[in-house]
């Protein structure tokens, strides 16, 4: 069965057999999807907007327009996109937020939404910021209620039922999503997904470290939510538990994270990976800087025996 397209007359945009036939041949999906952006635009359009208007990350855009000179499909050089949106969002008006609530039924429907998660009704610049979210960062409006949620969850766990993030702690985490590409659902489902393991990890590794039901401390959570990003399982964050106790005589993190990290570049992450690598042979240059000390004791040995 074949695909039947759907075409609207008022505009059409004119693909070359030989352009089609390159970005076939070139396999990126981002180089087609710039290509095609470019032409609507006349070929002329500033990077940073096109970014905005794709609602792609710098390194993304990069990554689509390399696709596209290495196949020879635009010319010139410009340097590379690395500055993400600025943290400032625009100043918006209180006749701009009015506009986009009167106008837009999909912002519309988010304020309620997002007044109800959180309890309140939302002030003038709360609204600003969130129309900063959906506007100028370019978030969908699936996405902000997700960041929403995901905000008021987070600091459910750590504070208990009740308290609610401010839409400040929501600005700072959506500028965060966006630097991370989190810029539609299935993404931004994915990440929550992988935070959810994450969670769940944290919980294990406070009990292999000897530290409770209490919920971690900001800096040991970070510290914690690197290893469940590095993939160690429970058992080994224990063994790493002993060996810093053996050596410094109580929990330092710095030293534990020290340990891990040395691991984790060596690629041993579960149990039996740590021991096995602990038991592996010495590499000839550490055998070669051993044996000068067992010389030294034949020497003792045989000086001894010629003095009897």
């Amino acid at each position: 069965m074949g695909y039947t397209l759907e075409l609207r007359q008022e505009e059409n945009i004119v693909l070359s057999a030989a352009a089609v036939r390159q970005l076939i041949a070139a396999g990126s999906g981002d180089g087609a999807l710039l290509y095609l952006a470019l032409l609507e635009h006349r070929g002329s359009m500033d990077p940073e907007q096109l970014r905005q208007e794709l609602k792609w990350t710098a390194e993304r855009l990069n990554q689509a327009e390399a696709a596209l000179l290495n196949c020879g499909l635009i010319g010139g050089h410009r340097p590379a996109l690395t500055q993400e949106p600025s943290d400032e969002r625009p100043d918006y008006t209180r006749e701009d937020v009015a506009r986009q609530l009167e106008q837009d039924e999909k912002f519309r429907q988010l304020t309620g939404n997002v007044e109800a998660v959180l309890g309140k009704k939302l002030s003038t610049p709360d609204l600003n910021i969130l129309l900063g979210l959906y506007d100028y960062l370019g978030l969908p409006c699936e996405v902000i209620f997700l960041l929403v949620n995901h905000c008021t969850d987070r600091l459910t766990a750590r504070y208990g039922s009740g308290r609610r993030p401010t839409l400040r702690q929501i600005e700072k985490e959506g500028y965060a999503w966006a630097r991370r590409g989190l810029l539609d659902l299935g993404s931004a489902n994915d990440y929550l997904m992988k935070y959810a393991q994450s969670r769940t990890m944290v919980g294990q590794y406070m009990a292999a470290l000897r530290l409770g039901d209490r919920a971690p401390a900001p800096t040991e959570e970070r510290y914690l939510l690197s290893w469940a990003e590095m993939g160690f399982p429970a058992e080994s964050v224990e063994l790493a538990y002993d060996k810093t106790m053996l050596k410094c005589k109580e929990l330092r993190w710095g030293y534990l994270n020290k340990i891990l990290l040395n691991w984790h570049q060596k690629g041993l992450h579960t149990l039996q990976e740590v021991e096995e690598g602990d038991r592996r042979p010495a590499k000839p240059e550490e055998q070669r800087s051993a044996a000068p000390g067992k010389n030294v004791e034949r020497m003792k040995r045989y000086l001894k025996d010629m003095r009897k």
